[in-house]
Order: C-alpha cells, then sequence, then structure tokens
C-alpha cells in the first residue's frame, strides 16, 4: 500500500509534464548565445556543439605495444634516449581494434616485433553500448596549458578535469600487491619539497576551463610526507575546497589527533584502500590486521569531520566476490559511507610484467562491476542504473549556467571517455536504511535530455531553474521511490548538489566549521554513488581516453593523464628519476629508515573501538581461493619466486646434462677404464670438467624502506 502523498505527488508530475511541453516549445525561439565566464576563455559549450571520439564497434584506435614502450622508457630513464623522443616521436604505437566476439567487447593489436596481443574490455556488448550513447561528448578543449601540457602523444587535449593528483612522496608504509607506481621498490626517494607543492598548486589554477575544484594527495602514502598538512591547508587557501588524501589509512588508526589537525586543515575526504570486509578479504595485502586498521581509520575520520570513500582494487578471481560484501558495508552504515570507489585491477608498475596466464584470470572490467552489483547485492540493472560518469557534465553544464559568467571557478565536470568510469546512484534512507537506484524513480535518460535543452537555451538564472525543475517533476516516478522519499527530497537533493538556488546546507569551502558539516550530514537521505573507475595499462591502452582525462597528475615536467603517468609511456619512471631526491642509501643515512607493515606484520593500535555495523557472515567469510586451484600465480612477487625456481631447475638439467656428457665422452673417446664407484670427476684427471652450474640470479622478494 502507497502512501496517500504519493498520489498526490503522481498528479504533480503529469501536471509537470503539461507544463514541461509548453515550457519547452516556446524555450526554442531565439535561443541565447552561450556566455564566455570568468573561468574560460571560450564560451560554454551547446549540447550540440560537443565532440566525440569514434565509438561503437569494430572501431580502430591507436595504442601503444606492451613489449616496445617499457624498453623504450628504460632507455629514456637510463639516459641512453633523449626525453625528448616522446614529445615529438611516436615510438612504440601501433594500431588497435575493438571489436565484438563471442558476447565479448575485445581489444586486439599487433607489433611488428613482439606479435599479437589480445585483451578482455567487456563482458557485455549492451550494456557497453548503452554507456557509449548516453555519453554526452567531450568538455571545453583545453587552453592557456601550453606550459603544463605538452606531452606529445599522450597530451591532455580537452577540459580541465575533475581531481588534480599530486604524489607527495614515493615512500609508503605498506608493500601492496598490485601497486601501480611499484612504492618502495625503485631504489630512490622521490618527495615533494614545500616550493614543488606550491607551484604545482598555483600553475594548475591556471590551465582554462578552471574546473579543478577538487586536489588529491596521493603517494606512496601522502600522510608520511613532512609536508602533508601544509599542502592540504594551502590548497584550501588558493580555493580548492574539496582536499582529499589518497591513504592506506594507518596513519589516521593510529592517532584521532592526526585526524583532527588533517580536518582543521581542510581535509574533506579520505580515499581510504579497502580491498573488502574482514581481515581475511585483505590478507593479501600482508598486513596482520588491516581490516581493524581501516575500521579504527573510518571512525576517526569520521569523528573528526572527514568523509570517507572507500577505495577497492578489484582483482578477479582474487576479491571479486567481495563487491557484494563492501556494498552491504555502505548500505549498513549510511550515516557514514555515502560513495564508494571500485578501480579494476590495471597490470602496471609492480605488475606491469603480468604474465598471459595471470592476466587472462585476473582481469576484471567495468561491465563485471555492474553485473556483480546486481547478483551479489540484487540491485541495479545494468542498462538501466549504470552510466559513464560523464553523463553527469550536462548537470554541471547547467549548474555553469545558472551561477553565470562572474563565477570564479567552473562545476566539477567528470567529462572523460565512456570506458574509463561508471557509476550507479542509490538513495537509501539512514533511518530504515531502504535503498533504491535513482534511476529506478527518475527517467535519467530523458531528463538529461530535457537539461541539455534547457541548457542550449541559455535563458538565465530563473527560466533555467524552471526549465530543470520541471524536467525533474515529469521524470520522477513516485510509485518507484523509497517509502518515504518525497518529491520535495528530490528537489532538495539536487539543489544541494549543484548550489542553484543559494540555499545553505551547510558550507564546503575552506572557511567551514564542524557545524557545516553536521549540517550537511543531518539529510535524512543518503545519496550513495558506487563508481567504478577503471585505468589504462598496456594491455588495453587506447589514446581517445588519454587525451581526455579527468584525473591529471600535477608533476614538475607538466600535468599528465593519470594513465600516460602510471603506464602508456610510464612519465612516473622517467620524472621521479629525473627529479629524485636522494638514493636510498643516502635517505637511510640521513633520515633513517620508517616503519614498513608487510610480511603479516600488524599495525599496533591503542584500542579496537569502531562505530561500524558489521555483517557477521561477510566479516568471517573466508579469503578467496580461485587462484589457490589453477597453479597460476596471484601476484607479482609470487611470478618472481616462481621464474626464479624454474631458473634454478633449468640450472639443476643443465649441471646433470654436463656431468652425464663428461661421463661418455670419458668411456667412448678416452677410452679410459671404468672405476670402481664410478668415474672420477674429470678435472681431477686433467681432463674436460663438466661445465660450472650457471650462477642464479638472486631475486628480492621483498626490498623496502624499511626492512
Amino acid at each position: 500500500m502507497h502512501k496517500p502523498i504519493k498520489y498526490v505527488e503522481k498528479a504533480v508530475t503529469a501536471t509537470a509534464n503539461i507544463a514541461w511541453q509548453v515550457f519547452d516549445r516556446l524555450n526554442q525561439f531565439n535561443q541565447n548565445a552561450s556566455f564566455t565566464p570568468k573561468w574560460s576563455d571560450k564560451p560554454l559549450l551547446k549540447s550540440y556543439e560537443k565532440q566525440k571520439p569514434t565509438l561503437g564497434w569494430p572501431r580502430e584506435t591507436d595504442s601503444l605495444c606492451p613489449k616496445c614502450i617499457p624498453e623504450l622508457r628504460n632507455k629514456v630513464v637510463n639516459g641512453e634516449t633523449p626525453m625528448e623522443v616522446l614529445l615529438n616521436e611516436k615510438n612504440g604505437e601501433i594500431k588497435a581494434q575493438i571489436i565484438e566476439r563471442d558476447g565479448k567487447i575485445l581489444m586486439v593489436k599487433e607489433c611488428e616485433i613482439h606479435g599479437k596481443f589480445e585483451d578482455l574490455m567487456s563482458i557485455d556488448p549492451a550494456f557497453s553500448k548503452h554507456l557509449e550513447d548516453v555519453f554526452p561528448g567531450r568538455d571545453i578543449r583545453a587552453h592557456n596549458d601550453e606550459k603544463l601540457h605538452n606531452h606529445g602523444t599522450s597530451t591532455i587535449t580537452h577540459g580541465r578535469g575533475s581531481v588534480l593528483t599530486i604524489d607527495l612522496t614515493n615512500r609508503c608504509n605498506m608493500m601492496c600487491d598490485p601497486c601501480f607506481m611499484d612504492a618502495n621498490q625503485v631504489g630512490f626517494v622521490h618527495e615533494l619539497s614545500w616550493e614543488d607543492i606550491k607551484t604545482m598548486l598555483d600553475n594548475a589554477i591556471t590551465i582554462k576551463p578552471r574546473r579543478q575544484m577538487s586536489v588529491q594527495f596521493s603517494g606512496g602514502e601522502p600522510t608520511l610526507s613532512p609536508y602533508f598538512l601544509d599542502a592540504v591547508r594551502y590548497s584550501r587557501k588558493v580555493g580548492y575546497n574539496s582536499v582529499q588524501a589518497a591513504t592506506n589509512g594507518i596513519e589516521f588508526a593510529k592517532s584521532t589527533e592526526f585526524c583532527k589537525q588533517a580536518a582543521e586543515a581542510g581535509l574533506r575526504y579520505a580515499y581510504l584502500q579497502f580491498d573488502g570486509v574482514g581481515n581475511e578479504a585483505n590478507s593479501h595485502r600482508r598486513v596482520g590486521n588491516l581490516f581493524d586498521v581501516k575500521l579504527k581509520a573510518i571512525t576517526n575520520l569520521h569523528n573528526a569531520g572527514v568523509d570517507i570513500v572507500p577505495v577497492i582494487t578489484i582483482i578477479n578471481s582474487i576479491n571479486n566476490e567481495q563487491v557484494g560484501a563492501v556494498v552491504r558495508f555502505a548500505l549498513d552504515n549510511p550515516k557514514i559511507i555515502s560513495f564508494l570507489s571500485f578501480q579494476p585491477v590495471s597490470f602496471t608498475g609492480r605488475d606491469e610484467e603480468v604474465t598471459p596466464e595471470r592476466r587472462a584470470a585476473q582481469r576484471y572490467t567495468l561491465s563485471h562491476l555492474a553485473h556483480d552489483v546486481k547478483n551479489q547485492v540484487g540491485l541495479g540493472i545494468p542498462t538501466r542504473d549504470w552510466f559513464p560518469i560523464s553523463f553527469m557534465s550536462t548537470f554541471s553544464d547547467w549548474a555553469d549556467l545558472v551561477h553565470g559568467p562572474e563565477h570564479e571557478w567552473g562545476q566539477l565536470s567528470c567529462g572523460c571517455h565512456p570506458n574509463c568510469g561508471i557509476g550507479m546512484a542509490l538513495m537509501v534512507d539512514k533511518e530504515t536504511k531502504e535503498a533504491r537506484p535513482v534511476t529506478a524513480f527518475l527517467n535519467a535518460d530523458q531528463l538529461a535530455k530535457d537539461i541539455a535543452k534547457v541548457n542550449d537555451a541559455a535563458r538565465g538564472k530563473k527560466l533555467s531553474i524552471i526549465g530543470v525543475s520541471l524536467a525533474l517533476l515529469r521524470n520522477y516516478k513516485p510509485f518507484e521511490a523509497p517509502t518515504h522519499f518525497r518529491l520535495m527530497d528530490l528537489l532538495q537533493k539536487f539543489d544541494k548538489c549543484f548550489g542553484a538556488t543559494g540555499r545553505s546546507y551547510g558550507k564546503v569551502t575552506g572557511d567551514r566549521t564542524m557545524k557545516d558539516i553536521e549540517l550537511r550530514r543531518a539529510d535524512r537521505w543518503n545519496f550513495l554513488f558506487i563508481a567504478g573507475m577503471w585505468f589504462q595499462d598496456l594491455f588495453n591502452y587506447d589514446f581517445r581516453r588519454t587525451e581526455q582525462c579527468i584525473i591529471p597528475y600535477a608533476t614538475q615536467q607538466g600535468e599528465i593523464s593519470f594513465c600516460a603517468y602510471n603506464t602508456g609511456v610510464g612519465w612516473r619512471n622517467i620524472i621521479e628519476k629525473m627529479h629524485m631526491t636522494a638514493s636510498l642509501t643516502k635517505w637511510y643515512e640521513e633520515n633513517g629508515r620508517h616503519e614498513i607493515f608487510a610480511g603479516g606484520k600488524s599495525v599496533g593500535l591503542d584500542e579496537q573501538k569502531h562505530k561500524l555495523l558489521l555483517n557477521d557472515a561477510d566479516v568471517q567469510r573466508e579469503r578467496q581461493h580461485d587462484m589457490d586451484i589453477t597453479g597460476v600465480a596471484k601476484n607479482a612477487r609470487e611470478e618472481k619466486i616462481k621464474v626464479r625456481d624454474e631458473k634454478m631447475k633449468e640450472t639443476m638439467k643443465e649441471s646433470a646434462k654436463n656431468a652425464e656428457m663428461a661421463k661418455l665422452y670419458r668411456q667412448h673417446v678416452l677410452k679410459e677404464p671404468k672405476p670402481e664407484g664410478g668415474f672420477v670427476p674429470l678435472g681431477a684427471l686433467g681432463g674436460i670438467a663438466p661445465a660450472a652450474p650457471k650462477k642464479v640470479e638472486k631475486i628480492e622478494e621483498v626490498g623496502t624502506f624499511g626492512d
């Protein structure tokens, strides 16, 4: 039985639909030209002016050879080849075909030297087609950016991005598999100075369109940098209203005072490494009590006023069965968790030399994620409830329109390629914990088309707000919404996200207080966003994705696409070596060795208390054993051990073969009589000695700052 208010709301939506038809027809006449805002030297784009890369399949794109590129990179790093070849030439670049075969989407490519490569892009072509069909197009082309965007074919060309990433240090207090930056194992320290940090933040806001309202400090582990709190504080000072830290949470779990200091400095979000529910689900990170650390970090940070975004690296056969457990964890704690970021594994950094067998076993795509959420939690229809995160740029365009030409910053705009990131929004009742996909009660496809029409007319603030209000009302389905959700809640949620009316829901700017934070948290409805962000590696690299990256890295050599920095040409390896702070030996001498948590070592916590509700079945579940029965190595470390063992076996075989050959030589060529007890070593008789066993190169299993 539906509540009576639902029937009233149904009548309102029907009336709004009629009013929209009139509004839309009038809105088509004498449309206004787009204005040029302060944060751009180019006017706002109409929906029909937005460019799109070639989509669909089969299609051809530009990619890289997974074998040529590491060879080229090593030559640059070692000084054998000048870095300028990366700016002026296309070494290692090859064409790739994106095709459909046997109900899957694949990337296939061939290098004249190294042969064919093939990798999985999607297990659901209909889902992938849906994502590309609703992609609204690229953002404004970047300008005023010549000094910062100059990286050859890796150069970012569209938009300003969503999150500026700055690695404060390559030092880390863990030894993880996987690790896209190979932290602690490169043989030197690369740590930004205070002047480096300020310069990068200052440079970032010179690029237009100036949409960069978020900055994320990363690493390594950013909290190990002596300038972490200063960097957070300075970011707020120059205008970033969303300051984030990508962290494993150890330092936050160890100290409530550190959490308080970070919050006071202006930290708004902690992007917390979170591989699953329970210590067993996190055991592949090789820290004894890692899940306990996460719970303590979440509690400490939330109490201090920092919001938490669990970030889950998903590896097929390792922790893909944890998708449902993590979503349930968020649904059980709606007053604390409002965002989940799933990141399918990228075989780069420590995993760049992954074997084809392990890559095939562990490859996980965005299509896997949508189906795993549906199958493990029972939420979401992939082709109805999941959208590319760039879908939201239409709504951001509307916010830019109503904020007017004098606004200092553009609205946060996620204008990435539809193959990069996806999301599903759930509306969760914090009191009853009832949850429904927003797109189950809001026709998102049509709503976006309606808002695009409002944007194209560019009527000004009042008419634009009226138009979008009518669009929201007419696309709302009250009987499909959560039981206690009201039409007014929908309008307020929209306004809270985009700040159109000027009503205060609690400030998010640098001068926000705990009172503002509590006001924003008092909302009964949690807009839980489940995101999937799939970073590229050399096996699925696509330059059409790189050029419109929304997560640029700020470096001493300008701002570089996330994927071009961590994989692709691998600018990280080159830049960090160019600007290294010190060799490990020198660093140890001057600074000592910080603590490393690896090999099952536990983090010392003052107390185990937390305020999170846990599903006992999820907590007690054993770790996933899929890879144990395949015989395939589970990570780069195991692959190294396997290579070492195979080398030893080959050496032993060769030694045995040489001994047998020596025996036959003495018996049949030298005609030596067979002595009692067999032949003596040939070297003792002055003859030809058997070849000495080959020396086996030592492979360090763990080489760290702190071991």
